[in-house]
C-alpha cells in the first residue's frame, strides 16, 4: 500500500509517495520549476488562481505514477498539507467565483481590529483563542464590504488544501483544525464560531460539511482520477495547514512537544493542552491535528519574520558562494562574537513586537576587532536568539517545552545555530530529514494504524541527529543577556 501526499505552497506544489507498509518516501517532486506567480494588484495584496494549484497536482501525480511505474490501484490513500489561512470563494457550480486570497495578504487587517475592539479582547480569547486580525474569517468579510457582487455568488469558502480534496473528490468539506486556523472555531463551546459569523454578517450555510482531520470520508471520484491518473475511490484521508503538518511530520502531537522551522522566516510551534490564551495579538493558537472535544490539543504558534531571510541577505552582501563555507568561517569566532550583536527584523513588521517595524541591527562594531567571522556568527546567534526570545513569550502563556523537533532546513543544518538555540534555551533539539509532503503521506497512517506505528515510522525513516546539552552554557547565557538588554533599549 501506498500514500501520496501534497504539499500545496504559494511558491510551489509537492508530492511525494510514501510505502505506508515501510514509512519509507519512493519519491517526491516539485512542480513549477519557477516559482508560482501572486498576482498583487495593490500594496498588501496577494492572490492566486485555485485552478493553477491544481494543474501543477495533477502534472505531480502523472510525474509521481510516470517515475515509479507504480500501479495506481496500489495508492490506496491521500494526504494534503497547505498554506494556510487562505480563502477561496465557489459558487452553486463548484467554480471559484474570484482568485483565492493567499496567505501573506494584509487587506483585512483593519476589518479584523475592528472586530477584537467590537467584540473585546476577553471574548475573543476565551472563545477564538486568537484576534480575528487579518484570517480567514475577515478576508470574507472584506469581501463582503468590497465585492457584494462576489460575496452574493459565493456558495461555500474553503480553505487551500479543503479546495484540493474538493477537487479530487467532488465533495466540499472541511476540519474543525481548518476553521482554527481561519479564526472560525469557537473553543470554548466545541463549535463553529457563530457569534464571530453573526457579526461579520457571513451566513453558516457558507461554511461546508465538517468532517474529522484524519477521515475517509471524501474519496477521489471519476472525475478527479481522470485528471489526476488516479483510481477513483481512493481515499483523502488526512488534511492540515502547513504549520500543525509540520509538527505532525516531526511527531509532535503532546504538551512539552515543539517544532520550528528556520528558513526565510521562522516559526516556533509548542503543543499545549491549555484553551486559553493571553497573548493574542503576539501569539496565534489553533486546533492541533490530534485535538477532540474530550482531549485538548492546541498549537501555540509564534512567527518571525526576519530569520533565514537575514543570513541570506549576508551571504549576498559578502558573495559567498553557499552557507556551508559561512558556518566554516563563523566558527572561527568565539561564542558571542566578541561582543557584536544582530537583530535580524529586517524583513516587516514583527507579531511577537505587536507589529511594530524594529527592522535589522548590528550594535557594537569594533572596528579593531571584528572581521567577517564575527559577522557572520553574530548573524546568526542573532537568529537564535530571536527564537529564544519567542520561546520565552510562550513559556509566558504557561506553555511547557521539553523538547525541540526541527527539520533539516538551512539555519538548522548549521551548528552554530542549532547549539545556541539549545544551549541558550536549555533544550535538546533532534533533528529529522522530512518535508510536509512526506509528513501528510504518512499521516494518513493514522487512519488505518496506531500513532505508535506512525511514530516508528518517523523514527526508523527520518532521524538525524540530537543536539544534545553537554558543554558547559554559561557563555551562550552570557551572549544571551547582553543582546536581550540591547534589543531592550532598540524596542524602548
Amino acid at each position: 500500500m501506498y500514500a501520496i501526499g501534497y504539499d500545496i505552497g504559494s511558491s510551489s506544489i509537492k508530492a511525494a509517495l510514501v510505502n505506508l507498509k515501510t514509512g519509507k518516501c519512493e519519491t517526491i517532486v516539485q512542480l513549477p520549476e519557477k516559482e508560482m506567480d501572486i498576482i498583487a494588484k495593490k500594496i498588501g495584496w496577494a492572490e492566486q488562481n485555485p485552478e493553477i494549484w491544481w494543474r501543477y497536482v495533477c502534472q505531480a501525480t502523472k510525474l509521481i505514477l510516470q517515475k515509479t511505474k507504480i500501479n495506481p490501484k496500489n495508492i490506496t490513500d491521500i494526504g494534503i498539507s497547505y498554506q494556510m489561512h487562505g480563502l477561496i470563494t465557489l459558487d452553486k457550480n463548484g467554480n471559484p467565483v474570484r482568485d483565492a486570497i493567499i496567505w501573506c495578504d494584509s487587506r483585512a487587517v483593519d476589518i479584523g481590529q475592528k472586530a477584537l475592539n467590537d467584540l473585546g479582547s476577553e471574548k475573543c480569547a476565551l472563545n477564538l483563542l486568537n484576534s480575528p486580525a487579518n484570517f480567514t474569517a475577515s478576508k470574507l468579510r472584506w469581501v463582503k464590504e468590497n465585492e457584494p457582487e462576489n460575496f452574493s455568488k459565493t456558495f461555500k469558502f474553503m480553505l487551500p488544501g479543503d479546495y484540493i480534496a474538493y477537487k479530487l473528490s467532488g465533495s466540499m468539506q472541511t476540519t474543525a483544525s481548518g476553521l482554527s486556523e481561519g479564526i472560525l472555531w469557537d473553543f470554548n463551546n466545541n463549535s463553529i464560531a457563530g457569534f464571530l459569523l453573526d457579526y461579520y454578517g457571513i451566513p453558516e450555510s457558507m461554511i461546508p460539511e465538517l468532517v474529522p482531520t484524519f477521515s475517509s470520508a471524501a474519496k477521489v471520484s471519476k472525475k478527479g482520477a481522470a485528471e489526476t491518473g488516479l483510481v477513483a475511490g481512493t481515499r483523502i484521508s488526512y488534511r492540515s495547514g502547513d504549520q500543525p503538518n509540520n509538527a505532525l511530520s516531526l511527531n509532535v502531537f503532546n504538551p512539552g512537544e515543539t517544532a520550528a522551522t528556520g528558513g526565510t522566516s521562522g516559526v516556533v510551534y509548542a503543543i499545549t493542552d491549555q484553551l486559553s490564551s493571553k497573548e493574542i495579538t503576539r501569539i496565534n493558537s489553533f486546533a492541533h491535528v490530534n485535538h477532540s472535544a474530550t482531549e485538548s490539543r492546541i498549537g501555540k504558534l509564534l512567527n518571525i519574520n526576519g530569520a533565514g531571510i537575514s543570513f541570506k541577505w549576508l551571504k549576498s552582501i559578502l558573495n559567498i558562494d553557499d552557507y556551508t563555507l559561512m558556518n566554516q568561517e563563523a566558527s572561527t569566532s568565539e561564542i558571542g562574537s566578541a561582543g557584536l550583536c544582530c537583530f535580524p527584523f529586517g524583513n516587516g513588521s514583527e507579531r511577537m513586537f505587536d507589529n511594530r517595524q524594529v527592522h535589522g541591527h548590528f550594535h557594537d562594531i569594533n572596528f579593531n576587532i571584528h572581521d567577517r567571522s564575527h559577522l557572520i556568527r553574530a548573524t546568526l546567534e542573532g537568529i537564535a536568539f530571536s527564537f529564544v526570545y519567542g520561546m520565552e513569550i510562550l513559556k509566558q502563556e504557561g506553555v511547557s517545552m521539553d523538547i525541540l523537533k526541527v527539520g533539516n532546513d538551512n539555519l538548522f543544518r548549521s551548528e552554530i545555530f542549532s547549539n545556541t538555540i539549545a544551549h541558550t534555551a536549555n533544550i535538546p533539539i533532534e533533528v529529522y530529514n522530512t518535508t510536509g509532503a512526506i509528513g501528510a503521506a504518512r499521516a494518513c497512517l493514522m487512519t488505518i494504524s496506531s500513532y505508535d506505528e506512525f511514530s516508528e515510522k518517523i523514527k526508523a525513516n527520518d532521524y538525524i541527529k540530537t543536539y544534545n546539552l553537554l558543554a558547559p552554557n554559561i557563555p551562550y547565557k552570557d551572549a544571551y543577556k547582553n543582546w536581550k538588554n540591547k534589543l531592550t533599549n532598540i524596542l524602548k
